[in-house]
């Protein structure tokens, strides 16, 4: 996973997700499929903040997952409040790279890499990321995202 070096100075959006009793595996860590849905949740009030109600999004276009990967740093165990800072890396023309960088306090536990491509749902197929959105994700990143 080709990245920048983790600064929480590169993230304008963060969100806290605590630790459930049930996240744990039989090794009294957190267990590794937990951290996708941490992103999952990271990832949908990203792009929920971006169009506050448009009943538009999620209906007629949004955003759909193509892929997601993550990179395992440290254990991490319950009970914990998960840290994650979420930007968008890469701005194309019709996908976006997201990075989450999640951390227990000052500790960098992992660190997730996506892609989400923008999505016709009326004809089911990826379309132009709009000017519009675009606007709204350059003004939420403090460093600017690669095109």
């Amino acid at each position: 996973m080709a990245r920048l070096q983790i600064d929480r100075s590169h993230y304008g959006f963060w969100h806290a997700v605590a630790t459930r009793w049930g996240d744990q595996d039989p090794l009294g860590h957190v267990n590794n499929t937990r951290f996708y849905a941490f992103d999952e949740d990271a990832r949908t009030a990203y792009f929920g903040a971006l169009w506050g109600d448009d009943p538009k999004f999620w209906q007629e276009y949004g955003l759909i997952l193509g892929r997601l990967s993550c990179d395992f740093v440290a254990q991490l165990k319950h009970p914990a409040t998960v840290d994650i800072g979420l930007r968008i890396r890469r701005l194309g023309s019709s996908s976006l790279c997201t990075e989450g960088a999640m951390f227990d306090g000052d500790r960098l536990v992992a660190v997730t890499e996506g892609v989400v491509v923008w999505f016709d749902y009326k004809a089911q197929k990826p379309a132009r990321i709009p000017d519009a959105v675009r606007a709204k994700v350059m003004a939420r990143e403090p460093v600017a995202p690669e095109s």
